[in-house]
Formats: structure tokens, sequence, C-alpha cells
């Protein structure tokens, strides 16, 4: 999930009770759990005293934490020796935002990895799609997907290091887990069209990952080669399965224990159709969930956003709060009121805008009043 652009796009991925309208009645504690959220992306060119004065106006709006894009699969925007380091912007936000009283945490991106000496050197690093092909030559759709397989120790290695790095930061929150998937199998309907595709079933070229050591697994556990011995691998239950499990095992067991041992809150961006990108989300351990309910995406109207929030508490094996993720670029003042109201009513914990940047003066308003009263 690229919430910066959902494949491009935003480059630019339980009724409430009458005399209190914002009132949860999911049973969920209000408290630490009841939290609004925004997204913020870095921009280039600002001093640290207008990184500063971004934090006080997200605090003025009501929100209780900010998602900062940490690591973008290119760059880091940290002090760090590991990765091709950015504006260092991070150690600005945690030192601003534990003065103010506003939580900051730490978003990166998981499986992708563009960086120039990886993708040249370590080309076995990367997912392979249902035709052969690597992610780091053949990425699907865009030219960042270069996603790394989850089944290649280096590989899982090199992004639990970057996991390390950010969760071992004194005075962050927390750690946000972007990207934690396989590339898009199938886009949401209202993307495909951008890309000139009709994805009725699904294609082997973005149908990942096919790495030999993923199939050298697989056929151990079950005597089947899904590349050689499958006729329809799509159609193998088993195989779909299996992939999943490769991510939820990372998330439980690989990435989850190094955000603890160092004392911090885990959280991840996550997609409410899952299977078409191998995410089975509700199996996971984390503190907390930001499915991305772009209902424009799917081209869907606002009720979606509660089925889809109803479903996902239901299916939660963990009882971990929910938030709801709604990008700004496609809501007015009066659609985001009725988003708040329809998430809440669902049973959000609260909300997640995407993105700061996006925010606009007649949205500001409306926010205020809604963070407000989403805490009762």
């Amino acid at each position: 999930m690229n919430k910066r652009s959902f494949i491009k796009k935003a480059a630019w991925g339980s009724m409430a009770l009458a005399s209190l309208p914002w009132m949860v009645t999911t049973g969920k504690p209000a408290g630490k759990d009841q939290r609004n959220w925004v997204w913020m992306t870095p921009k280039k060119g600002l001093s640290p005293s207008e990184w500063k004065q971004a934090l006080d106006h997200i605090k003025s709006l009501g929100f209780d934490a900010v998602l900062f894009e940490a690591y973008n699969s290119r760059e880091a925007r940290f002090e760090t020796d590991r990765l091709p380091m950015g504006e260092p912007v991070l150690e600005i936000l945690i030192e601003h935002g534990n003065a103010i009283g506003l939580e900051v945490h730490a978003w990166m991106f998981t499986m992708p990895c563009s960086i120039p000496e990886i993708v040249e050197n370590h080309t076995d690093w990367y997912a392979v799609n249902g035709l052969g092909q690597p992610a780091n030559t053949h990425p699907a759709y865009v030219d960042y997907y270069k996603f790394l397989s989850p089944s290649h120790p280096e590989a899982m290695e090199f992004v639990r290091g970057t996991v390390k790095s950010l969760a071992s930061m004194e005075g962050l929150t927390g750690v946000h887990l972007d990207y934690i998937r396989l590339p898009d199998v199938i886009l949401a309907e209202a993307l495909q069209p951008k890309y000139n595709l009709v994805q009725d079933r699904e294609f082997p070229e973005y149908d990942y990952c096919y790495h030999e050591v993923t199939r050298k697994k697989f056929k151990e556990k079950t005597g089947i080669d899904p590349l050689k011995d499958l006729e329809d691998p799509s159609a193998n239950e088993s195989w779909r399965q299996f992939r999943q499990d490769l991510i939820t095992d990372l998330v439980n067991n690989t990435f989850l224990p190094e955000i603890k041992k160092h004392g911090k809150e885990a959280t991840a961006a996550v997609f409410p159709n899952w299977q078409h990108v191998r995410q089975e989300w509700r199996n996971w351990n984390l503190d907390g969930f930001f499915p991305m309910l772009y209902h424009n995406f799917y081209n869907e109207d606002m009720n979606w956003i509660g089925k889809c929030l109803k479903e996902e508490i239901a299916d939660l094996k963990n009882n971990s709060p929910i938030y709801s993720g709604l990008f700004v670029p496609e809501l007015d003042a009066a659609e985001m009121e009725e988003a708040f109201d329809v998430s809440f009513k669902s049973g959000a914990a609260g909300i997640a805008l995407f993105n700061y940047w996006n925010i606009q003066p007649d949205h500001e308003k409306i926010i205020k009043e809604l963070t407000g009263k989403s805490k009762g």
C-alpha cells in the first residue's frame, strides 16, 4: 500500500447513541485505544521550525498521533548508516512531539526495496511472479513495486534490520508497517482502467511469490512445485494460504518481536481486500490496524466503509483496535463528516487521514469538531 500513491493515485496505498453521536458501541474501552491519526509524508526544504509548526497544527486539529514516512524503500528520513539517507527529519518530530504531547510513529515501507545497491547486487532477494520474472526487473504496475521475497532469509534479515533501527529510537512511540504484503494480484476496480487492465481473474504476471526458495519450501510441505505441477496455481487454496502464512509469520515472529523488544507499539497499514495482496492480517498480533478504506478506489459508496469495518472487527483474532483509513483528496468537508460518522458507528477506534498535506482549510473545522466528538 502506498498511501502516497496507492498505485500512483495519491502521488499526487453499532449504531451510536442519540445523545452521544460519536460514542462507539462495540464494547471497546475509551482511552488509550481511542485515537485519531494522520499520515505525513516528507516535504523537501522545510526548516526544523517549520516541521515543528506542522506538528503544532496537527495537534491543534485534535489528532493524537502522526505516522511519519521514515523509510520509503529508497531512503531513510532518520539518522542511519545502513540505508541511503535523505533529510533526517524523524528526530526533530520525535523531540517536538514529546514536548507537545503528540505521538510520533515511524511509518516504513516493509517489503519493497528500491535501493540501487540492493537492486543491482542482490537480485536473488526479489519476489518472482508466475512467469518467472523477478520484481527488481519486472515490477508490477509501477517502478517502485520492487518487492522482496518473504522466503529469502537474507532479504528478510535486511528488513528486520530496518525495523530494529526504527524501534530502537528513543522517544518514538511506535513502528508502522506499510507494504507488508505481496504485490496486488488484482488491483482495486477503479484503478484498473488507469493501467488499461481488466483483471477479472488472477494473471501470472501480477502473481508473486514464485521465488525458488518459496517453491522449494512449498514442495517440501506438499510435494507440489506450484510453477511446474499446477495447471492453474491461482485455484490452489493451499498455495494461496502458504504465501499468506509467509507474511503472517514475518509479522508475528520476526518484526513484531523486534519492535516489542524495544518497548514500542506495532501497527500496520492493511488492505480491505486482503486476499488480493496475500495479507491475512486478521491473524496478526499487532497493537492496531489501519485498513485503507478508500471507497472511491473500489467504486463504492460510504456505506461500504462501515460494512468493511464491521466485517474486519468481527474477523480479527486478537481484538486490537481498528482505525478507519480515509483518503483526504477525494473527500470534501461534508463527505469527510459522513466518513467519520459511518466509521465510528461501525466500530472504528479512531480515524486515520491520508495525508496531512492534503488537508484543506474547509476540512479543518470539520476535523476539529469530529476528532473532539470521537472521544465522547
